[in-house]
């Protein structure tokens, strides 16, 4: 073994040399290469789309962008391109009061009317087979089944984005997915190519903070936020416009994993996310989220530091609050995952009277990207007639055939105008949609506005806005992300790229990744902060929240049931857990069935633990090394524990450290200590377990992570 172990070590210089020989093979074969469209004609410029002005809409006309977007968008099948793992649910939405005021769209107005909505939440880059909790974007699609047609509000867990214009969207998606030579790695930006595309297109570098930061891990679809990420337009029946950005607010809150958790649930339940979704609709605690508006006069168009058009930019809420109009509400689970999930069709142009678009050059070249990909993935123009994306209202047109037509048209008649038919159907002249009355002009040119050009200061806002828990999961996430990447220099370029957004940050970051620190420390000079995009200081609650209950043979049934029933009564969920599952028997004789072995669960599926006492079962859990593994891993990951009477022998048996624990000589008395709760000699635990309701409530103890090393952000 350790000859072969030296033939391996000796065999790795000459792999290395062969690979560098190889890539400076590729350099020469393509020294001097000069970008061509697929008909080999030269392009000049493939970061900018064609627009009117450079702040105006894309052009039609712009056949690079056609061709670059088009052949992107057809590059798989089956599967969606991107945001191929998702899950769906059915719902409804109710607006609070009328918004004729901001917009004419009648979902809009009516504050007794239930308008149905299915919902997509997705993850962007990996398959369909990677797992729910990787460190990515998530998507949050919803179609609403209007009076006046379906209207798509495709949003995502983050506000921003990576790119400004939709041109270079293939480009980043090319980065990010697995390289082509090896198909590695799978859902992850833990590689070459993608921190190459960041250091080499720093208008991501917003995008990329927001990335690292825990938003990028969610505890739940259920506890994320939804952002429409481009700028709309809201038009009222007047025809007065404003600029919008639409907001998903989650009434549990907006929280996330921490990474050493994330990681172990890949492992232990890759459907971890959409089963959390499954099952909570299933229990009845459908998930709630409020939908908000951030509303801009046009005349205030620009009145900020930074162009409200760019992608790459949020609103602070601080500066533009946000406006909530109504709730939407999760309350059934999908029938069938292919004919529904699958096979739903959003798209950002589907829209209804009231709402328009702005010349946010993203979302502009959305318009065309989504349309052209469901031609594909869906086999054709008629994708609009599958079940799930079919309107609630009459559609009468004049298109007809194509791959897979359900409907049957009847008469000959099929085109505008005509007179065999009375010109049926004909144009709605007073409740047919129009456009925003936009004046646009300005030369024809591959330009992007100067306004556009200031890509840190929003980064270091961000920055800025976060917790010092927060700011050091970000760290930590830079230390595994860039630390995966081979190429020494573009980890060197991450380092100096992000020394514009703070040179703290920057140093902090060379120190994990082996390379230099910036000789200048540097930043944007942002001091302001945005105190909204912090999950500090988001909505706290316990409700639906889940605790591991683990307990064997000899248990104190009252130390369970007083726990169980005031859980119950705080909207909690649990588990009992043992060795077995089956029936387990307590001190008193009477019997409780475990749901769950430890081979089949652990912390990682948990957001508390609870141990009861019992001698006989305490002096058993503390011969499990699976036991002690769920306490640690819950101590680890920052959540609450608590422990009733012989209970407490088994947390002072563990890795935690530092902790004060309750002592038999002070019976009765409930000590909490960084999220730890303890009671000894105690037959009444009401007081305790409220204490650790409340606990649970806060989510995570972070103070916990300066208290043992082995925490990981």
């Amino acid at each position: 073994m350790a000859k072969n172990n030296e033939n391996d070590s000796a065999n790795q210089p000459n792999q290395q040399n062969k690979k560098s020989e190889q890539l400076d093979q590729y350099r020469k074969d393509h020294k001097n290469a000069k970008l061509t469209t697929n008909q080999g004609m030269k392009v000049s410029d493939t970061a900018d789309s064609l627009k009117a002005g450079e702040r105006g809409p894309t052009l039609m006309e712009d056949f690079h962008f056609r061709e670059k977007v088009m052949h992107f968008d057809h590059e798989r099948i089956p599967e969606r391109v991107v945001h191929a793992r998702g899950f769906g649910v059915h719902g409804e939405f109710q607006v609070y009061q009328p918004m004729t005021e901001l917009t004419s769209a009648k979902f809009l107005q009516d504050p007794s009317v239930k308008t149905p909505v299915f919902v997509r939440f997705s993850t962007v880059v990996g398959q369909r087979g990677s797992a729910d909790t990787v460190r990515d974007v998530r998507g949050f699609a919803t179609k609403f089944y209007t009076e006046d047609g379906n209207y798509d509000l495709v949003a995502n867990n983050i506000p921003i984005f990576f790119i400004q214009d939709a041109i270079k969207f293939p480009d980043l998606v090319h980065a990010i997915k697995p390289e082509p030579h090896n198909e590695i790695p799978q859902a992850t930006a833990a590689h070459d190519t993608f921190w190459d595309f960041v250091v080499s297109n720093p208008e991501n570098a917003h995008m990329v903070m927001w990335l690292m930061s825990d938003r990028a891990i969610p505890r739940s679809f259920r506890m994320m936020e939804g952002f429409g990420v481009n700028t709309f337009r809201f038009v009222n029946a007047e025809g007065k416009g404003r600029f919008v950005k639409f907001h998903w607010k989650p009434l549990l809150g907006t929280h996330s994993l921490v990474w050493d958790e994330a990681q172990k649930l890949n492992g232990a339940d890759p459907d971890f996310h959409r089963r959390d979704l499954w099952d909570a609709i299933n229990q009845g605690d459908y998930p709630e989220f409020e939908l908000g508006v951030q509303i801009l006069e046009e005349e205030d168009e620009f009145a900020f530091d930074f162009d409200i058009l760019d992608p790459t930019k949020f609103w602070p809420e601080e500066q533009v609050p946000v406006q909530i109009i109504g709730k939407m509400t999760l309350n059934k689970n999908q029938d069938n995952f292919f004919a529904e999930t699958e096979q739903v069709a959003f798209h950002p142009g589907h829209l209804v009277p009231g709402i328009d678009f702005s010349n946010d050059p993203l979302l502009q070249g959305r318009l065309f990207s989504y349309l052209d990909t469901q031609l594909l993935r869906l086999g054709g123009p008629n994708f609009h007639e599958i079940p799930i994306n079919r309107s609630v209202a009459p559609v009468k047109n004049n298109q007809r055939e194509g791959f897979h037509r359900m409907a049957i048209d009847k008469g000959a008649v099929a085109y505008s105008a005509n007179s065999l038919r009375a010109n049926s159907p004909e144009p709605d002249l007073e409740q047919g949609f129009k456009h925003h009355a936009e004046k646009v002009e300005g030369r024809k040119t591959r330009k992007r506005s100067e306004s556009f050009e200031d890509h840190y200061r929003q980064a270091t806002l961000f920055w800025n806005s976060m917790s010092l828990p927060e700011k050091s999961h970000i760290i930590k996430a830079f230390h595994f992300e860039v630390g995966k990447v081979k190429d020494k220099t573009i980890r060197q370029r991450v380092v100096e790229m992000f020394n514009n957004v703070d040179g703290q940050l920057a140093s902090q970051i060379a120190t994990g990744i082996g390379v230099n620190p910036p000789e200048n420390p540097g930043g944007s000079g942002e001091t302001a902060s945005s105190p909204a995009v912090s999950q500090e200081n988001t909505v706290k609650v316990a409700v639906t929240r889940k605790a591991g209950i683990l307990i064997e043979n000899g248990f104190d049934m009252n130390d369970v049931v007083q726990m169980t029933t005031k859980l119950d009564s705080a909207g909690l969920k649990y588990d009992i857990i043992s060795k077995n599952q089956g029936m387990i028997t307590a001190s008193d004789g009477k019997q409780i069935e475990a749901t769950k072995s430890y081979a089949i669960t652990s912390s990682v599926m948990y957001d508390a633990l609870y141990i009861p006492g019992g001698k006989q079962s305490t002096n058993q859990l503390l011969t499990h090394k699976e036991a002690k593994m769920f306490v640690n891993d819950a101590f680890v990951h920052a959540k609450t524990i608590g422990a009733a009477n012989s209970g407490v022998d088994l947390l002072m048996t563990s890795d935690i450290k530092q902790i004060t624990f309750a002592d038999t000589n002070v019976p009765n008395t409930v000590v909490t200590d960084l999220g730890v709760i303890s009671i000894r000699e105690s037959n009444d635990l009401s007081a305790f377990s409220q204490e650790f309701i409340d606990n649970v409530a806060q989510h995570r103890h972070w103070a916990r992570e300066n208290q043992d090393g082995k925490m990981s952000g």
